[in-house]
């Protein structure tokens, strides 16, 4: 009876070892960080809980009724960034994938992909110096002749910075990572389920809508959950071109704006004290746990569409 032959052990080389217990490290330390952040956020917003308008001057009753507008304000603004870019951004995308020549694609995606670099007060300037003024009259007339329905009734704001403002701001922002997401997933859809597509004679269109769609679904939806997480986040553009008064309401004309977390912390931070500090914290806790929530979401909607089409 023949003793059973083990395999070889492999011999890694130093660099080898080196770049494993590297990536191993980089790989922890993100978690760790991520540890240390939750730690302190949730540490420094205990106080808060139970703060009153007695203990924390930016309180009128407790911290849940502070924090609730807040956080209407946050999801409503990146909602309404996201509904404006998402159709935009697959547009541009399938453009520059599979319409435009070579050349012309290249410099698109190039231009694309320098609007990711503009600093985020830049695009508040814009959108106070320039967009603002512009969409007023469109605004008028919104409401003048669709005041009928909810979301454009109300009295129209003469500033035009109110939460529809914003959220375009917001949609201009996330709309460069949108594109380049789902432009690197169209140019990765199957060449031959394109070339039978066609073949079968299918219309450029048609093609897209049967072969490169499908496959591309998870991609768009991953770079519209990147693109929601950045909305949700944003402070300085939204915090210059909004108007807000702390309300909750759906009306995107009117004055009476819906403030968002992000922009709150960054105007009330300089001048807090006491537990005025643990309150801001505790809603950036909040916000920390809402942007969790959506990529948690994202990558399981992802996966259930990935392993529906195989892609």
């Amino acid at each position: 009876m023949t003793a059973p032959t083990t395999a070889p052990r492999q011999v890694l080389s130093r660099g080898d070892r080196v770049f494993s217990r590297t990536a191993i490290a980089s790989g922890s330390m993100i978690l760790v960080i991520l540890a240390a952040v939750a730690i302190f956020l949730i540490v420094q917003s205990l106080p808060a809980f139970v703060a009153t308008g007695d203990t924390a001057s930016v309180l009128t009753t407790n911290f849940w009724a502070y924090v609730g507008p807040l956080v209407f304000g946050t999801v409503w603004a990146a909602v309404l960034a996201l509904i404006i870019a998402l159709p935009l951004s697959i547009g541009i995308a399938l453009f520059i994938s599979h319409y435009a020549p070579r050349r012309l694609s290249a410099v698109l995606g190039y231009i694309i992909d320098l609007l990711s670099a503009v600093p985020s007060v830049v695009y508040g300037l814009w959108g106070i110096l320039v967009l603002a003024p512009a969409v007023r009259p469109l605004y008028v007339w919104l409401n003048e002749n669709l005041g009928w329905i909810p979301l454009f009734g109300g009295t129209a704001t003469g500033t035009g910075r109110t939460i529809l403002t914003a959220a375009i701001v917001l949609a201009v922002m996330i709309l460069p990572v949108m594109t380049a997401i789902s432009r690197e997933v169209f140019l990765q859809a199957p060449k031959l389920n394109e070339e039978a597509a066609l073949a079968l004679g299918a219309t450029r269109w048609e093609m897209i809508r049967l072969s490169v769609l499908p496959f591309a679904k998870p991609g768009i939806i991953s770079g519209a959950m990147l693109g929601l997480g950045r909305a949700l986040g944003e402070t300085m553009a939204v915090a210059m071109v909004l108007s807000a008064s702390g309300v909750v309401s759906f009306k995107l004309l009117t004055a009476d704006n819906p403030s968002t977390i992000a922009a709150n912390i960054a105007l009330t931070f300089p001048e807090a004290y006491g537990e005025n500090v643990n309150v801001l914290i505790a809603t950036g806790l909040i916000l920390f746990i809402v942007t969790f929530l959506v990529n948690a979401l994202a990558r399981w909607i992802v996966s259930r569409q990935t392993a529906r089409t195989g892609a």
